[in-house]
C-alpha cells in the first residue's frame, strides 16, 4: 500500500465502505484523520481533494467533510474580569 497524503490512514476511505455508518462515527473518524495529517498541512485543500474523490451526496462523510470546510471564524476573548464585571 502506497502512503497517500490526502488520507495518510485510509481512514475516510475506509468509513465510506462502511455499510449503515453514522454521523457520529464519521465526525470520530475526521477527528483521528484530521490528527494523523500533518499539523502545517493545508487541511482545507486536503478536505477538498478527499470530497473530490470520495464525495457521495447523502453520506454522513460528506455532511462531515463539508462541514470540515467551514470557517471558524476568529476566537473571541472570554473571562477574566471583563467576563464578570459588567461595562
Amino acid at each position: 500500500m502506497t502512503h497517500d497524503p490526502l488520507d495518510p490512514k485510509g481512514l475516510i476511505r475506509e468509513a465510506y465502505a462502511i455499510d449503515g455508518i453514522t454521523a457520529g462515527e464519521c465526525r470520530s473518524i475526521f477527528l483521528d484523520w484530521a490528527l494523523s495529517v500533518p499539523q502545517n498541512a493545508d487541511h482545507q485543500a486536503l478536505i477538498s481533494g478527499l470530497l473530490g474523490r470520495y464525495g457521495l451526496a447523502g453520506h454522513p462523510m460528506t455532511d462531515t467533510l463539508t462541514a470540515g470546510l467551514g470557517t471558524t471564524g476568529t476566537p473571541k476573548r472570554r473571562g477574566g474580569r471583563s467576563g464578570r464585571v459588567a461595562s
